[in-house]
């Protein structure tokens, strides 16, 4: 898959102890790459990192993105063919509550990530990832396309649409000019899959609570999210790499990866589906609590065409496989199976034949 282009290759990912880092690290391993990993702490307890054995599988060292002269030195140690950056502040309710430290990890990372990597004299592709709440959300009916206003009304939003400016600056600055370089950028939102323990997550809410035996409570059940599972976005991330590397694609772009329209469902639904996989009766399983913490967008899809059209990327999954697959996860892991690095490739293998069977060319 991916050409085997990352076989044998150093590849190292920021942010690898998170939910979305932890699952690109497990599908690098399978890829035969050598993973390294940069990260503050393990975000979550539980951890997808932990939980997986990931520790003892790639080098990894714990470290703040925002310090340019740490990063700066460990890029120029591991001298990685492929950079992968997710480390970030993800958690739109924590910029509610720490306003200061979501623009900080967001926007200075990245320019600490940018000002290394405009030092670097040997060859090596880059994949900056930020996010749809990178777009001015107007919440229109329509997908924005990769070409559409940048920012946000909320500190979240804004600090993503800051680290887009960060990174066009610094790459008609600096990157543009380097023959060496190559550099994209991917955009993706809405990601849910097992492994995932952060706060306010409503599949996490969900699994919790039905490990537990009890109801969910959940305060919009009627607002709508276009759901796709971890390894959507992913793959294209992969795919991107592989393209920048192989000169299939114009350097320094952006890229939307997004989910098909008829994934776009209520949290309701999405609960309930989860209930009936996981042996409870829906009536049993949901109670709406009214109670809005923070104020959320109500609408907000991608357009993903660019992607299909210059990297042959589309979703493979369809709804009711990324509820199976979450289901099956959450389930083995709270029942106490012990081989969850095992079950997340079997996973990555499935989802990888199913792309097949769609004829996505990076699958074969």
């Amino acid at each position: 898959m991916f050409g085997n282009v990352f076989q044998g290759k150093r590849v190292l990912v920021t942010g690898n102890t998170g939910f979305k880092g932890s699952w690109l690290t497990v599908w690098l391993l399978k890829c035969g790459a050598d993973v390294y990993g940069y990260s503050k702490d393990v975000p979550t307890e539980p951890a997808m990192f932990e939980v997986a054995g990931l520790r003892e599988k790639v080098h990894h060292v714990f470290a703040d993105i925002r310090n340019k002269a740490s990063f700066h030195d460990y890029l120029h140690e591991v001298k990685p063919d492929f950079v992968f950056h997710l480390a970030a502040q993800a958690i739109v309710s924590k910029s509610y509550t720490e306003p200061f430290d979501t623009v900080t990890a967001n926007v200075v990372g990245t320019a600490s990530v940018l000002d290394a990597v405009k030092s670097v004299d040997w060859d090596m592709t880059v994949v900056m990832i930020t996010s749809d709440k990178a777009y001015d959300n107007v919440e229109w009916i329509w997908g924005y396309r990769e070409n559409d206003v940048l920012g946000g009304k909320d500190v979240y939003s804004g600090s993503k649409g800051a680290a887009e400016l960060v990174i066009k600056s610094y790459w008609h600055s600096f990157v543009k000019k380097m023959d060496n370089i190559k550099l994209g950028v991917a955009r993706a939102g809405n990601v849910i899959g097992g492994g995932d323990w952060s706060a306010d997550r409503i599949v996490v809410d969900t699994v919790k609570a039905f490990a537990a035996g009890v109801a969910v409570e959940i305060r919009s059940p009627q607002a709508t999210r276009p759901w796709q599972h971890v390894l959507e976005p992913l793959s294209g991330y992969m795919r991107l790499a592989q393209s920048l590397h192989d000169g299939m694609v114009t350097n320094g772009e952006a890229f939307n990866f997004g989910p098909r329209a008829e994934q776009t469902k209520t949290v309701m639904q999405l609960v309930c589906d989860i209930a009936r996989n996981w042996g409870m009766e829906e009536k049993e399983a949901v109670r709406i609590t009214g109670h809005v913490p923070f104020e959320e967008a109500r609408l907000l899809k991608l357009n993903c065409d660019k992607a299909l059209a210059y990297l042959g990327w589309h979703s493979a999954l369809r709804y009711e496989q990324t509820v199976d697959f979450i289901t099956e996860w959450y389930k083995a892991y709270y029942d106490g199976y012990e081989d969850m690095f095992g079950l997340t490739e079997r996973q990555i293998q499935r989802f990888v034949e199913t792309a097949k069977g769609e004829g996505l060319a990076w699958a074969e």
